[in-house]
């Protein structure tokens, strides 16, 4: 029995971001016809952080695995990354442990795909100018992936720490991009990605025009919100998965504090995907996307990359069961 351990190069020989997309498309597809299995995320808190478990299983796919995944806000100022992640994929057929991989660029890469799937659904048609909030590795991922689905003309970032390097990154790879106050980012944006680890909103609803589209990513934890909750009571909300999103997405600080109910959350990324339930439906309607981070996509994602290895001999093959 010997397992393939895959590094995060050789994950970026094999695979594209715009494959990626393609995968999380179809994994939010097969959520929503309801042909997956995975529990919600169970987390387990430090002090400085938080790690969670992510298990999921694709039938279609015959894929099965979990990701462990940490974030530490802090970790920039000791040389590491806030976000690190490894995947274990099993068989289905007998349980045996087949792939170990470094799950960190999968884990940015599916993020920036999810943004761009809901934003193939859920903004406007005519959407060219994009303002992202933060200037992080997700932020980046955001842009890049959106690039995959649109033709962006104009981005706007604002970050207190490094706006200045990502705009001269973003120019670097082509792109027309400048730094700007966080209120003419939002004003200004046919899609916005919001992208911070804040427990306070920063985005404020005077600011958000009709026919917004928003990526709301950086909450990921319970008690993390970006967004001025006003800013959700006049928009089309829809979530990456309805249990994760409660505890732990944009939706969850106006929930918990009875500014929103579940009932005005519209549906689920998936269900639309699925055709089961209408994406944007006016030029002038303000969307939401509430994502949280879903297990299906890591798997999925993992194991196109864990076939693609065994097809080509990549990785390293070790014998963990003797």
């Amino acid at each position: 029995m010997e397992v393939t351990l895959l590094t995060s190069q050789e994950i970026r020989q094999l695979i594209t971001l715009r494959e990626v997309i393609e995968i999380v498309e179809e994994a939010f597809r097969q959520k929503g016809e309801k042909k997956v299995q995975m529990p919600p995320k169970v987390y387990v808190s430090f002090e400085k952080g938080d790690f969670r478990t992510m298990p999921a299983y694709l039938p279609a796919m015959e894929a099965a695995g979990v990701k462990i995944v940490n974030v530490h806000p802090r970790n920039p100022s000791l040389g590491l990354p806030t976000v690190m992640a490894t995947i274990l994929l099993l068989s289905p057929e007998t349980g045996e442990p087949l792939a170990v991989m470094d799950g960190t660029w999968i884990t940015a890469a599916r993020t920036g795909a999810a943004g761009a799937v809901a934003s193939k659904y859920l903004a406007r048609r005519d959407s060219k100018e994009v303002g992202i909030v933060g200037a992080g590795v997700q932020a980046r991922y955001q842009l890049l992936a959106l690039a995959e689905v649109m033709k962006v003309e104009k981005i706007r970032v604002t970050s207190p720490v490094r706006a200045g390097e990502y705009v001269s990154e973003m120019r670097r790879l082509g792109f027309d991009a400048e730094s700007a106050p966080i209120q003419e980012v939002v004003e200004k944006s046919d899609i916005l990605a919001t992208t911070t680890p804040v427990t306070q909103p920063i985005v404020r609803n005077e600011w958000v025009r009709e026919g917004t589209h928003i990526n709301a990513i950086g909450a990921d934890a319970q008690g993390k919100e970006e967004l001025d909750p006003s800013i959700l009571k006049r928009a089309k909300i829809v979530v990456d998965d309805y249990e994760q999103a409660c505890h732990s997405g944009e939706v969850n600080v106006p929930l918990s504090r009875g500014l929103l109910r579940r009932e005005e959350i519209y549906g689920e990324l998936g269900e639309i995907v699925a055709g089961r339930k209408r994406g944007r439906e006016s030029e002038e309607e303000i969307t939401v996307f509430d994502s949280t981070g879903l297990a299906i996509q890591d798997v999925a994602v993992a194991w196109t990359v864990y076939k693609k290895a065994e097809k080509e001999g990549a990785g390293r093959r070790i014998r963990l069961i003797s």
